[in-house]
């Protein structure tokens, strides 16, 4: 059951950040997801909520910011600038 969670969150996540940085167009549902998840792995790298943490707004708020901030830095190595 928390797979299905992680996926769900993890999809809302990505999809949020997505708009938020405008790749939206580029992205489908598998990478969003891919991005949410990563994106709150940063999150506990960074803020050190750790990854298990129950969810919350605050982790959600956290994973929404690793996810922004994983989309800053593929657009950077992309096209060389933050959009």
């Amino acid at each position: 059951m928390n797979l299905i969670i992680w996926l769900i969150i993890g999809g809302v996540v990505g999809w949020l950040a997505s708009i938020i940085m405008r790749t939206d167009g580029q992205q489908g549902i598998f990478l969003n997801i891919v991005v949410g998840i990563v994106g709150a792995a940063i999150a506990g790298f960074l803020f050190g909520t750790g990854i298990n943490q129950a969810v919350t707004v605050t982790t959600f708020l956290y994973s929404l910011v690793g996810a922004i901030i994983l989309l800053a830095i593929v657009n950077l190595v992309r096209r060389g600038s933050v959009r």
